[in-house]
């Protein structure tokens, strides 16, 4: 009877112990919860810094555009000012990763483009994009906007 006793009582501690470090476990698991969930939302909340960043000489120079262009009277200087910014904006949003879309003469595809109206044309295979009315855009291989197209469709032969 005293070697039950004893054998109940090892198997207690043992079973104490194992539902203590359970409890430490779930607690460490709880914690690392938590931290993770934390750190997910400091990504998310300065995930653009890099990219932000990078735009500010942009702004800079539209601030020093919008100066200058209250001083001067050369429509020109201005449009080749903006066009600088334009340029300095462009290759830094293509260095983030983000492509044009060609469209103009392409052959329409409802994956990439927006078709807004038809055109009949002659002149033109069917489904060929004769105009672009917004430009579209992808970041890294994911379509951000489709292009908004003006796309032809062949007309049909009048019978008489």
């Amino acid at each position: 009877m005293n070697k039950l006793k004893k054998e109940l009582e090892k198997k207690e501690l043992e079973n104490k112990e194992l539902y203590d470090r359970l409890l430490r476990k779930q607690a460490e698991l709880e914690n690392y919860r938590k931290r993770m969930q934390k750190e997910k939302a400091e990504t998310i909340k300065f995930a653009h810094e890099e990219l932000i960043r990078t735009l500010l000489p942009v702004m800079d120079d539209f601030e020093r555009a919008l100066q200058a262009g209250g001083n001067t009277q050369d429509p020109a200087a201005i449009c080749d000012g903006i066009k600088l910014i334009f340029g300095q904006l462009q290759n830094i949003l293509s260095k983030a990763g983000l492509e044009n879309i060609d469209a103009l003469g392409e052959k329409f595809d409802p994956a990439k483009h927006e078709a807004v109206r038809l055109i009949e044309s002659h002149e033109h295979e069917d489904s060929t994009i004769l105009e672009e009315l917004r430009k579209g855009y992808s970041l890294n291989n994911r379509i951000l906007r489709a292009s908004m197209v003006v796309v032809s469709k062949k007309k049909e032969k009048e019978t008489r």
